[in-house]
């Protein structure tokens, strides 16, 4: 596939990049940053900037789905939204936020909670409000994943379990977690066999 990544130097975007090309792909590295990219014949890297419709929109044309993973609070929600409609690709996946995944059993959104850590009450109501735009959308093909709050380095492992708008509880009653690593072979797995359209899915241990 043709595959854009924006985003494509965060911690996400980057190792996201490069298992997309081990896979076969071709992709587009669309970043603020294009020299944090590092050279391969099989990426082509993009100056664009998300909050820009021309550059954005011009970035990515004719791939067949774009991927974002940014800063949710430092973007134009609905100015985004608009772009990726704009250049004609048919598939969206987003990165999104963990705290609009739901309590087990419950309505109740994980950043609702009082364990919630206010440290990233900023952070998570930027990507809820993404999430709720897109909830509206009827005409993008959207794919939207939240991680666990555990989400950070670690090893690939391989594996991981798939839920959908709740929170993968663990028996041991420990946070649920992932690895970034694992987590980016959890997208390349969804870009690859797509099971959704206009949903949501978590991933975690």
């Amino acid at each position: 596939m043709r595959i854009a990544v924006v985003g494509a130097t965060g911690q996400v975007g980057r190792p996201l990049v490069a298992e997309l090309v081990d896979r076969g792909h071709r992709v587009t590295a669309v970043t603020i940053h294009p020299e944090l990219v590092a050279p391969d014949a099989a990426v082509a890297v993009v100056a664009a900037d998300a909050n820009d419709p021309a550059q954005l929109v011009d970035a990515i044309a004719g791939h067949d789905v774009v991927v974002t993973s940014i800063q949710y609070a430092k973007t134009d929600h609905a100015g985004l939204i608009a772009s990726v409609k704009a250049s004609g690709v048919p598939r969206h996946f987003v990165c999104g936020g963990s705290g609009t995944l739901r309590v087990p059993g419950t309505t109740t959104r994980i950043m609702d909670t009082e364990s919630f850590p206010a440290s990233f009450a900023a952070s998570a109501a930027a990507a809820a409000h993404f999430w709720e735009l897109l909830e509206q959308e009827t005409e993008l093909n959207w794919v939207y994943l939240s991680p666990p709050p555990g989400i950070g380095p670690g090893t690939r492992t391989g594996a991981y379990r798939r839920g959908g708008r709740e929170l993968l509880v663990r028996e041991d009653g420990a946070m649920p977690s992932i690895s970034f690593a694992d987590y980016i072979l959890a997208i390349a797995d969804e870009l690859e066999e797509p099971s959704l359209v206009r949903d949501r899915f978590t991933v975690a241990y």
